[in-house]
């Protein structure tokens, strides 16, 4: 999967998605009160981390957002099905939310990365340990820190290609 961050005329991002299954997507993200878009905070973190059911694990597999239009490739016949159960199966979304949200945080305030509330965040929906050491952390951060620059310092898309190890895991029949 490849995503593509582009600067929207209304002040916004739109992520354009081309998925390994052909269907191409635009994903609109609501984050103009952000200097860095959300979504970005989003592929950044999970992928830095590792997180194959976060947002964009679950779109590699095959869910669809309500904030998602498909704009090309075929259209699967079993979408809607596929993406229900994606998104039903147990996955890493709310996770994902608390994280991304605390990296992104410190990204808008340029702070440092807080341990401390990721692993606060991490035990609201888990039980087991957090399993990001501080560098891991440190470097969705700093990861995060450096596309942020790029994208405010000029208009040029964000190229984010998407690992294919990172998709989630679907129990299709």
């Amino acid at each position: 999967m490849h995503l593509t961050f582009l600067h929207d005329p209304r002040g916004e991002c739109l992520t354009l998605i081309r998925r390994a299954d052909g269907a191409e997507f635009t994903l609109t993200s609501y984050s103009r009160k952000h200097r860095v878009p959300h979504d970005l905070a989003h592929a950044v973190t999970e992928r830095e981390l590792g997180l194959p059911d976060g947002i964009f694990g679950c779109i590699a597999a095959g869910a669809v957002f309500d904030s998602m239009r498909q704009t090309g490739g075929k259209k699967r016949h079993d979408a809607k099905i596929r993406s229900t159960r994606i998104l039903k199966a147990p996955n890493s979304i709310g996770i994902s939310e608390a994280i991304t949200s605390v990296i992104h945080d410190a990204v808008e305030k340029g702070g440092a990365t807080p341990y401390a509330l990721v692993r606060e965040m991490w035990g609201v929906t888990q039980s087991d340990p957090c399993p990001y050491l501080d560098p891991e952390l440190d470097r969705a951060t700093e990861t995060l820190r450096g596309l942020s620059r790029r994208w405010q310092e000029n208009s040029d898309p964000l190229v984010f290609p998407w690992p294919r190890r990172l998709q989630a895991a679907y129990a299709g029949r």
